[in-house]
């Protein structure tokens, strides 16, 4: 296993590395609790849980989303790699910016666009703050961005429910068996509309 500088991206993504079973709310602005969460990729009820699956050999970053509990089953894959220092995100979908992700120091990573000049930026932003709080507790809080304008925040507190995401865990709704990670899905929210793309 390649080391790492502690506080690396690379670093953090080993200390953030297993499943994780967050429990999520959406605000307005103000801070107000939201029920529904009508701006996101993936829109549904509020609050809800999200296992979330995170593997990470060294060079190559995977995570799956589970959304249940408070909203339909949900699953989302995305995937990366480590380059020069900079977790670097596969295409996300069609007009997709280039995603990174970027160390704020010890335990904490941001996952943000690289470019803030890309017309796709401008239709949907979502930068995310995760930060480790202790060995096994992690919170994960975005602004998300429509048209240009802030619309809403999340955030996400989590405990490590095992140190590995070899495995599904037993209160994965997808059941015990099978694979951990899903076929990485395409999202159209960078697409403008009336694009034929």
């Amino acid at each position: 296993m390649t080391s790492f500088v502690p506080g690396s991206v690379g670093h953090s993504l080993l200390q953030m590395s297993g499943v994780w079973h967050d429990h999520v709310e959406i605000f307005d602005l103000a801070g107000n609790p939201l029920t529904a969460d009508r701006h996101s990729g993936s829109p549904g009820a509020a609050p809800y849980h999200n296992l979330v699956y995170i593997d990470f050999d060294g060079k190559v970053y995977r995570q799956t989303n589970i959304a249940f509990r408070g909203r339909p089953l949900h699953v989302r894959t995305f995937s990366g790699r480590l380059v020069d220092g900079i977790l670097v995100f596969d295409r996300l979908g069609p007009q997709a910016p280039e995603h990174i992700g970027v160390s704020g120091g010890p335990g904490v990573l941001f996952f943000c666009a690289r470019r803030l000049d890309a017309p796709a930026v401008l239709r949907y932003a979502e930068p995310d703050c995760v930060r480790l709080i202790g060995p096994n507790q992690r919170t994960r809080t975005t602004v998300l961005y429509r048209d240009g304008v802030a619309v809403r925040t999340l955030t996400a507190t989590g405990i490590r429910v095992a140190p590995t995401a070899e495995f599904r865990v037993a209160n994965d709704p997808r059941g015990a068996h099978g694979p951990v990670h899903s076929d990485q899905r395409s999202t159209q929210v960078f697409v403008e509309p009336n694009s034929a793309e």
